[in-house]
């Protein structure tokens, strides 16, 4: 069974920075397309970041120049690193795995009930003095 568990949010003051990460329950970062999304109260779940197995990141036009995918195959883990938040970043932030792909489709960040995912349970991040 995959297990994806997020960690690393919290209230942060605008132009702070947070590292948001995700521990896989199995070796699974270097054989999966991976991703960060994210979704406010009242709007729809949105893509952030992904990475494939050869580390190719692809992130959306909003966080571009000031959020960085990773991922740290001998920890199975993911990470997020914010800089330079905005309140409009608050949401609760996803972990995902695709489950059947190693390279990211383009519009998996941007159509992801398209395909087939595993999800976290989330963690929150508030943007706000």
């Amino acid at each position: 069974e995959v297990q994806l568990v997020e960690s690393g949010g919290g209230l942060v003051q605008p132009g702070g920075s947070l590292r948001l990460s995700c521990a896989a329950s199995e070796i699974t970062n270097n054989r999966w397309c991976m991703g960060w999304f994210r979704q406010a109260p009242g709007k729809e779940r949105e893509g952030v970041a992904a990475i494939d197995t050869n580390g190719n990141a692809r992130y959306v036009d909003s966080v571009k120049g000031r959020f960085t995918i990773s991922k740290d195959n001998a920890k199975n883990t993911l990470y997020l690193q914010m800089n330079s938040l905005k309140p409009e970043d608050t949401a609760m932030y996803f972990c995902a795995r695709l489950a059947s792909r190693t390279t990211c489709p383009f519009d998996w960040l941007f159509i992801p009930t398209k395909f087939t995912n595993y999800w976290g349970q989330g963690t929150q991040v508030t943007v706000s003095s």
